[in-house]
């Protein structure tokens, strides 16, 4: 029996599924592009123009103008091709993302705030004819209230979220949707359960979907070259691993669960009324810098404030 995301993804025309987090988020979004393939829907995939730092040094998303082989469609939206760069000619996960499907993904900056990037994707989903959009964090961050002890980097998916009324206003229809629950090592997967219930007790429940072994075996061999850690350890959890694994260079622990091998779907009216208290408070910040400070006012840290915090340190390093 087909969940009522499924039923909503077979009812699409063309899916665009948008990795929210930045990184290697992109891997979860070929999570979803499964599920359609399985469906029989057309599906297009893309991210963010933020890359973890051992990919771009440079603190925060890079801005259009800083990126090179790239079709711009928006202010905030262009086409990755596999040889798209950033300054200093780094490869977007987009890009490896483009490269292993054989065609463009979409590249979204989320540096306007969440009504660009609404303007962004809706200009994406124009030109590529797509008439649903799903929201796909890996981790399930996006649901975050904001307390939670492992928590480090909510922003990019706080300002994305809060972006899904504005695209829906826009025509288009919108899915969230968790991949990995836990496997970033920021929310536990208990923590992402408990989200979900809350979203579903103020809204429809969207279900879940699981990956058979073909999609698993696409899924790995197409994400292979896609740098990303959190969506490998999905894979690794929708392959029947179990246990306790490290990432990020040892600093983060993953727990390898059931539930992390899922799509879990679900209302983003519904999230942004209840569990997704930092989306719902970003959601008219004109700018991401703007967002990062309504965050650091409810003492959140975030992912912008650890890397100019970094980038701050680099420089003195250098200077010494």
């Amino acid at each position: 029996m087909t969940s009522p995301g499924e039923r909503m993804l077979a009812g699409a025309g063309r899916v665009l599924a948008i990795g929210v987090g930045g990184g290697g988020d992109v891997a979860g979004a070929l999570a979803v592009a499964a599920v359609c393939e399985r469906l029989g829907t057309p599906w297009e995939v893309g991210g963010l123009t933020w890359e973890r730092r051992p990919i771009d040094p440079l603190a925060g998303p890079r801005r259009l103008d800083e990126v090179s082989g790239a079709e711009r469609l928006h202010e905030c939206a262009a086409l990755a091709g596999p040889a798209t760069q950033g300054p200093g000619g780094f490869r977007f996960a987009e890009s490896a993302a483009a490269a292993a499907i054989g065609r463009s993904t979409v590249l979204i900056d989320p540096g306007s705030g969440s009504a660009g990037a609404a303007a962004g994707i809706l200009a994406a989903a124009s030109r590529l004819r797509c008439d649903t959009v799903v929201l796909l964090d890996v981790g399930g961050d996006v649901l975050a209230h904001g307390d939670e002890d492992g928590l480090a980097s909510p922003l990019a998916d706080a300002v994305l979220l809060a972006a899904a009324p504005t695209i829906a206003a826009g025509g288009v229809g919108v899915l969230g949707a968790i991949f990995g629950a836990g496997c970033d090592g920021e929310l536990t997967p208990d923590e992402v359960t408990e989200r979900l219930a809350e979203v579903e007790r103020h809204g429809p429940q969207m279900g879940s979907s699981v990956l058979d072994a073909g999609q698993v075996a696409w899924l790995s061999g197409t994400t292979t070259a896609i740098p990303t850690e959190a969506s490998a350890m999905a894979i690794r959890c929708a392959r029947g691993e179990r246990g306790q694994a490290l990432i990020r260079n040892g600093r983060r622990n993953v727990q390898l669960t059931a539930t992390g091998g899922l799509l879990l779907w679900f209302d983003t009216n519904a999230a942004l009324a209840s569990a997704a208290r930092l989306a719902h408070a970003v959601g008219t910040a004109p700018s991401l810098q703007a967002a990062d400070a309504i965050l650091a006012a409810r003492g959140v840290r975030t992912e912008l404030a650890y890397e100019r915090d970094a980038a701050g340190e680099d420089q003195a390093g250098a200077s010494a």
